[in-house]
């Protein structure tokens, strides 16, 4: 410890005591120092922060004013260095060509019709998905208050000796076939989702009148299955929502909203609508045959969709519907109609004929049937 004396203005000797600059040997620490210097003597210095906006000079605060100014993220420039860019060039020719042999690498062939077709879904991965649009459909029908006739109802008994006849001769014996019939005297519809899962509204079998009526439906709707057209349809879309994309980035993304609506408007009236159309013509021809190979009268068909089409008031033009008209129906099912009427008398009418076998092997095969 040193000390320091210094002379007061009265004479007298002040003496002031200092401790060695080292911190270990202080007995005041920093704090206790800082507490007799409050503030601090040292002058300020000017720093070199870059000034906040609204200090520079004709600054604006007006958000408007700002969107105004702010610049555009594509630009006619970007866009065309982006367009000449050799990296896009690799990365398009590669996605041509990926996408040309994934499209043949899953073409398949329609058995019965022969149609040439494309289909990437697996019948896993569509019975999947039909097992939560089951769930669904029967939870809306319960809470709309609706309810499924029970096994001794007569309607419910006339749909299973149908069914009861058709699924062997679909060659879909394996599927675990379950059928519900929805009392709903207003609603004359049917389908079988993908799985086996039928369901029937007690409106159509008025309609159907017997059973040849209601086999040419329920016919119809599992011909849907057997060629894979649920599976077809969602193929199609990753076409249909590639083009609608490809849309929106060639108009760099303007009026994203309208073109999106308006280009999945114009795709669904070129596409989706003419695919389902043809789907449902299909059905018609493959259902015809089974119901023919059951040995259901397949004239009974011409009478089932003429009266449909009374029952039906009002139906839309052809090409804004997925349906084929009523009376190009009927035409098509006419042309059919002595195809149909030799394989009934060539049928054994067992349920074990050999249609179900040849089915069997052009589901696997992909083949044909004449």
């Amino acid at each position: 410890m040193q000390s320091l004396r210094f002379l007061r203005p009265a004479g007298r000797l002040t003496t002031i005591r200092t401790w060695p600059s080292s911190p270990s040997t202080s007995p005041l620490s920093f704090r206790s120092l800082h507490r007799f210097r409050p503030f601090s003597h040292t002058s300020l210095r000017k720093n070199n922060w870059p000034r906040p906006p609204h200090e520079t000079r004709n600054y604006n605060p007006d958000p408007h004013y700002r969107l105004s100014q702010a610049k555009p993220l594509v630009t006619s420039d970007r866009l065309k260095k982006f367009v000449r860019s050799p990296s896009l060039h690799t990365v398009v020719v590669l996605s041509v060509v990926g996408a040309i042999a994934f499209y043949f690498s899953n073409i398949q062939t329609v058995p019965v019709s022969g149609r040439r077709r494309f289909n990437c879904f697996s019948d896993e991965t569509v019975e999947a998905a039909s097992e939560a649009q089951v769930k669904r459909l029967i939870w809306e029908v319960e809470r709309s208050g609706g309810r499924f006739l029970s096994d001794w109802d007569p309607r419910m008994a006339m749909v299973k000796r149908v069914m009861k006849r058709l699924i062997p001769v679909s060659g879909m014996e394996d599927a675990d076939w379950e059928i519900r019939v929805i009392d709903d005297p207003h609603t004359a519809n049917a389908f079988v989702l993908p799985g086996g899962k039928v369901f029937v509204f007690s409106g159509l079998i008025p309609i159907a009148r017997n059973e040849d009526g209601l086999a040419t439906v329920l016919g119809h709707e599992i011909a849907h299955n057997l060629a894979g057209h649920v599976a077809e349809r969602m193929s199609g879309q990753i076409g249909v929502n590639i083009l609608l994309y490809s849309i929106i980035f060639l108009t760099g993304g303007i009026a994203i909203l309208g073109t999106q609506f308006i280009g999945s408007a114009v795709l669904d009236l070129l596409f989706s609508r003419p695919q389902g159309r043809m789907q449902e013509s299909e059905a018609d021809y493959i259902g015809l045959m089974m119901m023919a190979e059951a040995c259901y009268d397949p004239r009974e068909a011409l009478g089932f969709w003429k009266r449909m089409e009374r029952a039906q008031q009002g139906e839309p033009p052809e090409w804004m519907s997925t349906h084929p008209s009523n009376f190009n129906r009927i035409q098509k099912i006419g042309e059919w109609m002595p195809k149909a009427l030799e394989k009934m008398q060539e049928s054994d009418c067992r349920g074990t004929s050999a249609f179900a076998d040849l089915f069997r092997k052009a589901m696997e095969k992909g083949v044909l049937i004449e």
